[in-house]
């Protein structure tokens, strides 16, 4: 409970790092939210009223403290481009991408574990080789071109899948989510496929894996009991630190799919000069991650009885 304390206090000095970078960065980027809204032909008024109604022409440093304040309250202000308070905007789209980064996580692990697996069994073998060379294609392919040829594949030609959009059934929104969530766990499966695949292998070569196969258990239970369990240990960390860099991708992957998500509405800020959807999504995608990242760091520790009782 104490290193669980510890580390959320640890968030708050992170969090006011981001909202600080992502104010600062989004204020001093070259663009005018009142333009982009109204439009090259709006005249000099026009704009002025707009900024002064957005608290534009205020220094930068009190529209900082207004925003920050805001923060505190609970107050994620109003978007300037769909006009309705970002709260609602971010609690009706947070879900699309929940279960699209749990979608892409059990999809690794899917992928990973039973890949790493027969690798380690296999090792120097051809299996072993034509995973990992398959391992290697996965990490330099591109997400949208992954997304292009699985829409192109399994959409298009196939009809297996919708090609974008988001369904209006839980069934149909599954089956939607498939596609991105595949997309995302293909560049991310790879790494923890090698992580897995190297530490079953140093397993399998440690003294107690012989003494259990010297007191005759069967293979799979070696694999399963004594290799694959102590190789989740460093798989479990490389996993956690994937589906953090998961949810950046979304921005790309929610924007290829047209899935009504976090990422998609964060770009969209981006393109409409949206201060308070850009900041308030960079935000909640920050507090994710540092989530994410401790609940590996929780789960690392309950795993290794060493890191534990070091601590």
């Amino acid at each position: 409970m104490r290193f669980v304390v510890t580390r959320v206090v640890l968030m708050i000095p992170v969090l006011i790092g981001v909202v600080t970078v992502t104010f600062l960065l989004m204020h001093l980027t070259p663009g005018d939210p009142a333009l982009a809204y109204l439009g090259q032909k709006a005249g000099p008024e026009a704009l002025a009223a707009l900024r002064h109604a957005w608290g534009l022409d205020r220094p930068l440093w009190v529209q900082y403290l207004q925003f920050a304040g805001g923060l505190l309250r609970g107050d994620f202000g109003t978007s300037m481009y769909f006009k309705q308070p970002t709260a609602e905007l971010i609690s009706a789209r947070l879900p699309v991408t929940l279960e699209l980064t749990a979608m892409t996580a059990v999809l690794i692990v899917v992928i990973a574990v039973p890949a790493a697996t027969l690798a380690a069994a296999r090792q120097g073998r051809a299996a072993d080789s034509l995973l990992q060379l398959g391992a290697s294609a996965g990490l330099g392919m591109p997400q949208f071109w992954v997304a292009s040829m699985l829409v192109l594949v399994l959409s298009l030609q196939l009809g297996l899948f919708p090609a974008a959009g988001y369904g209006d059934t839980p069934l149909s929104q599954f089956v939607s989510l498939i596609l991105p969530a595949l997309t995302l766990a293909i560049s991310a499966a790879p790494l923890v496929f090698r992580s897995l695949r190297s530490s079953m292998i140093d397993a399998l070569d440690s003294e107690y894996v012989a003494f259990a196969e010297a007191k005759g258990l069967r293979r799979f239970r070696v694999l399963s009991g004594y290799a694959l369990r102590n190789g989740a240990i460093s798989a479990v960390t490389i996993l956690g630190v994937n589906v953090g860099a998961i949810i950046g991708g979304t921005l790309v992957v929610e924007s290829v799919f047209s899935l009504p998500g976090l990422g998609s509405l964060m770009m969209q800020g981006i393109l409409n000069r949206d201060f308070p959807v850009v900041q308030c999504t960079t935000l909640v995608f920050a507090v994710l991650v540092v989530l994410i990242y401790l609940g590996t760091d929780i789960l690392h520790r309950l795993l290794d009885p060493r890191v534990r009782n070091a601590a």
